[in-house]
């Protein structure tokens, strides 16, 4: 009988060892399964998201060709979760941090939550920018350029409003302007000029640069130029809080009536909206 049992106890512990091991060999499929439908579910929400965001911008776009001295002067409502999720994803992953200390990482842990409170902070007049962090990389020269690392949350506004100002911008500049447009870039610029010079009669080229623009700009007469175009107050208002926001270095925040930051999402605006208020200018 104790072996009847003995049997019967090793039967029942095989039986149970049995289950727990299709369990165990279950789980890992089941686990995989979930994880594969929340990425396709990301990934479908991602796409939607994308769309819904380009047929917005296109209306911008479309209004701004139709209307080429209109000031537009309601655009904040566009900064949307949408938008600011999409913006978000568009940051580089492993880009040094501002000031925040956070990592691109860090801010997608609660993303969700983190964008409509962000939201919420822009649309109500409530978000204030922090100071950019100072950082050099070498120049070819041997010296060093400085740059404006800008804390996370900003760069994902800034680079919600530059997708704004773009599809307003693009209506105006002419076809030869390359510098800080989307899909250019310095290598097409050189493709045109070996086609101009070659099928056509050039007698000079001439090569010009402008000695520390980012560091010389007039603040008031940028916001001027984007007043050409960009009239909505709120839109205005978040611009000059990054002009203002200032550059930390050595625990020391410094601010300035010139200069913009090297470097940020938002770096390209000055020259935009100078390019574009100067074919606009009365």
């Amino acid at each position: 009988m104790m072996h009847g049992r003995g049997k019967s106890d090793s039967a029942i512990v095989a039986g149970k060892s049995a289950n727990k091991a299709e369990r165990l060999a279950a789980e890992p499929t089941e686990r995989r399964a979930g994880a594969k439908g929340n990425v396709d579910q990301q990934i479908t929400c991602r796409a939607q998201n994308r769309e819904s965001v380009s047929q917005a911008l296109e209306r911008i776009r479309q209004a701004a060709r139709q209307r080429k001295k209109e000031r537009f002067t309601s655009l904040l409502h566009h900064i949307n979760v949408d938008l600011l999720r999409l913006a978000f994803f568009e940051l580089k992953r492993n880009a040094a941090p501002g000031v925040d200390g956070l990592a691109w990482q860090d801010y997608e842990a609660d993303l969700e939550l983190r964008l409509v409170d962000l939201h919420a902070r822009v649309q109500r007049g409530a978000y204030r920018a922090l100071p950019s962090r100072r950082r050099y990389i070498p120049k070819a020269d041997g010296r060093q350029r400085p740059l404006a690392v800008a804390a996370l949350e900003d760069k994902i506004v800034q680079r919600a409003v530059v997708a704004v100002l773009n599809v307003i911008y693009e209506e105006d500049f002419l076809g030869f302007s390359y510098g800080f447009r989307p899909k250019r870039g310095q290598h097409d610029a050189l493709d045109a000029l070996v086609v101009g010079i070659t099928t056509k009669k050039v007698n000079f080229i001439l090569d010009a640069d402008i000695r520390s623009y980012y560091d010389s700009i007039n603040q008031a007469w940028l916001i001027r130029f984007l007043k050409h175009r960009i009239n909505d107050p709120r839109i205005i208002r978040l611009i000059q809080k990054w002009l203002k926001a200032g550059i930390l270095e050595d625990g020391v925040v410094t601010t300035s009536e010139t200069g913009t930051g090297q470097g940020s999402v938002a770096s390209p605006l000055p020259a935009i909206s100078a390019q574009a208020g100067l074919l606009t200018d009365d």
